[in-house]
């Protein structure tokens, strides 16, 4: 877990404003706390001042007091805002008055507040669905140019070293898009080797999954695949994309030689990316318990600011962990 370690001490040579829109959950206010202590990030909590001071006095919560408190029920910039989100949402009718609305939903709040340049990164889900935390985001935030589509990586700690790096591998989509086109394909993989190199600081060696190598199938979701392939290697020319290839081929070097020889992805891949999120979110999920590897995430990637997912069963230290990379994500931008 040392990459963690370091994710952490890079979040705090260049801290960075997280917003936490769930203030009232008792998770969020524990993690907020430990990441005051530990100076990984500026936090700015959403909710009334008054609660959120007398729920830390309960949980004896030293720390919440040096972060900045927004009460989305009476915000001195709900005016600024209301009329940012009015200019962002006029092609579909959006008021002020219905802007205002919305803005005393803090996860709609957080990320205004990120578009307005007002905080750096968000962190939410611990409370609220995953298309909750993200309706928002997509509304406000949008994608970064030349990405349409938002996926979900995971971080895989594995405790055999000899797969990925050290042991360490990234596995995408496993969280949000469920069947990507070649092109989303070719995106989510530019995106994931991006994510892996901001986060995981490697060299990302990205295998494009499918249940044939190199045409030992034919099949149109094989064609998919290898059209990503393609398309990933077009759009980033400097990055270390193959496909297609099946998992075995990908992460144990006697097969990878064997099914593919000549690649240099084949057998040493610590990017996995996935031709449809249920086979992205079986396979983490699988790894996860059968070999008892630590799942981190999930991480969205696309957005054009950090704004990341929690599991609603996340515990505290999911919370902080999440923080940290998200803070990383924010100081890459």
């Amino acid at each position: 877990m040392d990459l963690l370690n370091l994710i952490k001490e890079n979040a705090k040579k260049n801290l960075q404003r997280i917003v936490l829109p769930e203030s009232f959950e008792e998770r969020t206010l524990k993690a907020a706390d430990i990441i005051l202590k530990e100076k990984l990030a500026k936090i700015i909590l959403i909710g009334n001042p008054e609660k959120i001071n007398n729920e830390a006095v309960k949980l004896g919560l030293t720390h919440i007091v040096e972060a900045t408190v927004i009460d989305h029920e009476n915000n001195p910039k709900e005016e600024e805002y209301a009329e940012l989100m009015v200019e962002l949402r006029k092609s579909k009718g959006l008021t002020k008055e219905d802007a205002k609305k919305l803005l005393r939903d803090p996860l709609y709040l957080a990320t205004v507040m990120i578009k307005n340049g007002d905080a750096d990164g968000e962190v939410a889900g611990a409370d609220n669905a995953t298309g909750d935390v993200l309706r928002p985001a997509f509304q406000y935030v949008k994608t970064l140019p030349g990405i349409s589509v938002v996926s979900g990586a995971f971080l895989m700690f594995l405790k055999d070293k000899n797969f990925g790096e050290d042991g360490l591998m990234v596995f995408a989509d496993c969280a949000v898009h469920p069947n990507p086109t070649a092109q989303e394909l070719a995106e989510i993989a530019v995106s994931t080797a991006k994510t892996t190199k901001a986060i995981a600081r490697i060299e990302p060696k990205v295998a494009m999954l499918s249940f044939s190598t190199k045409g030992s199938a034919k099949h149109e979701m094989v064609d998919k695949v290898r059209a990503a392939t393609e398309l990933a290697q077009k759009m980033a020319p400097e990055l270390k994309i193959d496909g297609e290839l099946q998992a075995d081929a990908a992460i144990i070097d006697a097969i990878g030689k064997k099914k593919a020889p000549g690649s240099e992805i084949a057998g040493n891949a610590n990017v996995l990316v996935f031709p449809t999120l249920e086979t992205g979110n079986i396979a983490y999920k699988l790894v996860e318990r059968l070999a008892h590897a630590q799942a981190v995430g999930p991480i969205l990637q696309g957005m054009a600011a950090p704004i990341n997912d929690l599991s609603r069963g996340c515990s505290v230290s999911d919370i902080v962990n999440l923080v940290a990379i998200t803070a990383n994500q924010a100081a890459e931008k």
